[in-house]
């Protein structure tokens, strides 16, 4: 079958058209016929950075598409049936006409969105969905009268970690911005509060009067560091997603702050016992879009999955600027 991969690692023209078998179902898989993927900070970091141990590794991680075959023991799914999902870091990516994915971290896709526009949803929604849950231990309803200051509002992740905690918790929600048209998309999806966070943050909030309990930390964590600790409620707690090469830790004892780190395939690569708690959260979050509480966090949309199409989606998440999600329909 056809796909999209890389033979070593480097810039995004070493991504190249190739053949490779089609996977294998096993006993709890899912054959998926790819029909839309989207494009995340992870592909570009593993392509520029991760050799692979093979001839080539295929990337890509979210996906929507039809199931075109079952693995002897899946339950809960059945040929035919549309799906959404982010995959598993551990197994080949979604970048190919076929996929193959346990059905435990699989959901329902949404019944309003096309399979390129539902392909955007699935890893920013679980990785903000266990930040609140998991990592800050809220309970749906719960946040009142406290905010959360979301670090990097306008990328994927912001972009819908501000509708859930808007939908799902009474939190006043606080997001950085520091151009126009990101500043225009957070309040868009429903940020209470802008601030600027090439400014002093800490001062900014003062002004509006925030302190928030909450910070998710979704980029540049290393430089932002000081102020959070500045910033930040005592006990408070703080979730961070990106890979800083050093943290002061010693400098949240004084409030007895809590540090999490969130990465959604913890629970595909451990196979924990609570490994499906992904696939509801995604039907959720289906049934939320579905309804018109949720919202698409797609920005820039390509009808297929080309090599110069995933080319230049790897380019534009390496400069910086991508608003929402980038996504691409299948081969």
């Amino acid at each position: 079958m056809k796909a999209i991969g890389y033979s070593a690692a480097g810039p995004a023209d070493t991504l190249d058209m190739i053949e490779i078998d089609r996977p294998e179902v096993g006993p709890r898989d899912l054959l998926v016929a790819v029909k839309g993927i989207s494009v995340n900070p992870v592909d570009v970091k593993l392509r520029a950075a991760a050799q692979p141990e093979g001839a080539a590794r295929v990337l890509g991680f979210d996906a929507a598409g039809v199931v075109a075959e079952v693995g002897a023991s899946v339950t809960g799914f059945k040929i035919g049936d549309e799906v959404f999902y982010a995959g598993d870091v551990t197994r080949a990516g979604t970048n190919a006409e076929f996929h193959a994915v346990d059905e435990r971290i699989v959901g329902r896709k949404p019944a309003s969105l096309d399979f390129t526009e539902a392909a955007g949803l699935p890893l920013t929604s679980i990785t903000a969905w266990e930040m609140l849950f998991d990592a800050f231990r809220l309970t749906e309803g719960g946040g009142a009268e406290q905010s959360l200051l979301v670090i990097g509002g306008a990328g994927g992740v912001g972009s819908i970690l501000i509708q859930l905690a808007k939908a799902l918790t009474g939190l006043s929600v606080i997001a950085t911005a520091s151009r126009h048209e990101t500043e225009d998309w957070v309040r868009k999806m429903g940020a209470d509060h802008v601030v600027d966070h090439r400014g002093d943050l800490a001062a900014q909030l003062a002004e509006l009067g925030q302190t928030p309990s909450y910070v998710a930390a979704l980029t540049a964590t290393d430089q932002h560091w000081p102020a959070i600790i500045d910033l930040i409620a005592p006990r408070g707690q703080i979730a961070l997603i990106d890979d800083p090469e050093a943290l002061d830790i010693k400098a949240a004892k004084p409030k007895a702050l809590s540090v999490h780190w969130e990465f959604m395939f913890t629970r595909s690569m451990f196979e924990t016992d609570d490994m499906d708690a992904q696939q509801d959260l995604l039907n959720r979050v289906a049934a939320m879009i579905d309804a018109g509480t949720l919202q698409s966090t797609v920005t820039e949309r390509g009808e297929a999955l080309t090599v110069e199409a995933l080319r230049a989606a790897h380019l534009r998440q390496e400069s910086g600027r991508v608003i929402g999600k980038q996504v691409l329909g299948g081969l």
